[in-house]
């Protein structure tokens, strides 16, 4: 355990979009995380922004930094598992950037692992921290809807070129549904509950596709419903949430910002940073709306936490159980697409017990 008085040293495998975007301006802005180590082939585009930072060819060069405290997994997704695997093993704490591996096998392995070295594991669900997201959990939470009967939640962009990039190529871990949907999958969750059954459909809509590019998943919870959506053809229009209860309704037209104040160069925590303009408009029984001033945004919370548990002071802000149940809808629907029919959960008795606890606590 790192003494609370230094900071923590943080290693960062990949220095791409996940890596360059979210992950190091977001570590760089936490008070007590220190980026000292990074690997990526544009040493000069990491230097710019980390002077300090030592720049490595390959993670094996990384991981036998023995100062490091913290490693952080932002490569391919086909990679998630072997390099999280090469850093528990190394001794250190491990942050997984989403989704947490390719299947519940390589997530459960990785979970004994990180119990049998006694190292921190959690992965990168961000979202949480997202005013949309914390603007529907405090209208539940206060009551405002009554009892939860329908969520609708869509992670859409327009994006109708195909790129030559891993994401959206047919390797392992690519495509829509690997990319937008461990987000979706996880606020409903922390919502709703672990569901029922799980129904899919997934589709190559653009010309050229080669991967999901649009995915549509209904989770079932008794009587209870979420809708969770992603496409790369939306060019608006669409809600971010709709919530439909036994009070009211709630609809969240507009998206958090903080990803666009990332990518237009705002450093995290500058004036204005994820204050989100678009307000939560709240429906009464009578059809009668009132609007709600979004709660900020701030992603940062993510790594503050981290830095908390690494140090005893806080629990870990994304217990690796409720990472291994994101998987658990992940591989569902996967399944439930190629087999046109609605799955269960394939999780443990134990596993769901372990769940519960950990969303109770």
């Amino acid at each position: 355990m790192t003494p609370a008085s230094e900071a923590l040293k943080v290693g960062l495998l990949g220095y791409g979009y996940a890596g360059a975007t979210f992950h190091a301006p977001l570590i760089g802005a936490v008070e007590g995380l220190e980026l000292v180590g990074v690997t990526s082939r544009s040493a000069d585009k990491v230097l710019a922004a980390f002077p300090g930072a030592t720049v490595h060819a390959d993670p094996a060069a990384l991981l036998g930094d023995a100062e490091l405290d913290l490693v952080v997994v932002a490569t391919p997704n086909d990679t998630h598992f072997p390099l999280a695997q090469a850093a528990l093993r190394a001794g250190k704490n491990v942050v997984v950037d989403k989704p947490f591996t390719l299947d519940m096998a390589e997530a459960r392995a990785l979970i004994a692992l990180a119990e049998e070295t006694g190292r921190q594991l959690t992965v990168f669900h961000n979202r949480r921290w997202d005013s949309d997201f914390r603007s529907i959990c405090k209208a539940i939470e206060e009551g405002l809807l009554g009892e939860v009967s329908h969520l609708e939640s869509h992670f859409d962009r327009f994006r109708p070129q195909v790129r030559d990039r891993w994401r959206e190529n047919d390797g392992p871990g690519a495509g829509i549904w690997f990319d937008l949907g461990p987000h979706l999958v996880d606020q409903a969750l922390l919502l709703l509950g672990l569901p029922d059954r799980v129904t899919a459909s997934l589709a190559l809509q653009r010309e050229g596709a080669r991967s999901a590019d649009w995915a549509h998943v209904v989770l079932e919870f008794g009587a209870k419903r979420a809708v969770l959506h992603a496409s790369m053809l939306v060019a608006g229009g669409v809600p971010r949430f709709i919530v439909h209860g036994t009070g009211g309704s709630a609809v969240k037209q507009g998206m958090d910002v903080q990803e666009s104040q990332l990518l237009s160069g705002m450093a995290p925590g500058a004036e204005g940073w994820g204050e989100d303009p678009d307000p939560l408009v709240l429906y009464n029984g009578e059809g009668q709306a009132s609007r709600l001033p979004a709660e900020p945004g701030d992603q940062r919370a993510f790594y503050r936490l981290v830095g908390e548990a690494a140090r005893g002071r806080a629990a870990n802000p994304v217990p690796p159980i409720q990472s291994l149940a994101v998987m658990a809808v992940i591989e569902a629907a996967e399944r439930s697409a190629a087999e046109g029919r609605s799955m269960e959960l394939p999780l443990t008795e134990a596993e769901r017990a372990a769940w519960t606890a950990s969303r109770a606590g």
